[in-house]
């Protein structure tokens, strides 16, 4: 998965582990930047009335997912770094529902909304996975 807790005794181990590794190494944020960029791609072709509309909601919420990825892995603890993997995996949820919506008004084309829904399910079961990780 790129990163866990696994086989470590304990919280202190745990977040020696977590501190060790850089975010950047962490499959869930690179894949989370790659949806990023697709989305910033995506939303280049909206109307020009959905700019700070549905745009930039989408553009946001992408950002928040690697961002809130890499500001937990910099937090000292294991719990701190859950809270943001949470942050991170609602994020995810969230820019869902408006690849849907964008979908749904016809805004973008059922491939980009698909392949966008595809990413983002497996951007959304590796922040899952951290977080179980964490729980170990």
């Amino acid at each position: 998965m790129g990163f866990g807790c696994d086989n470590i005794g304990t919280r202190i181990g745990c977040a020696a582990r977590m501190a060790s590794r850089n975010y950047t190494d962490l499959i869930a944020w690179q894949k989370a930047m790659n949806v990023a960029e697709a989305v910033y791609l995506a939303t280049g072709t909206l109307p020009v009335e959905e700019k700070f509309g549905l745009c930039a909601q989408m553009r946001r919420a992408a950002i928040s997912i690697p961002a809130n990825i890499a500001e937990g892995e910099g937090r000292r603890t294991p719990g701190e770094f859950g809270n943001q993997l949470s942050v991170a995996h609602g994020s995810v949820r969230e820019l869902e529902t408006h690849v849907m919506l964008a979908e749904r008004l016809k805004l973008m084309h059922a491939d980009t909304t698909r392949d966008l829904l595809m990413q983002l399910g497996e951007v959304g079961r590796l922040v899952t996975g951290l977080l179980n990780s964490l729980n170990r």
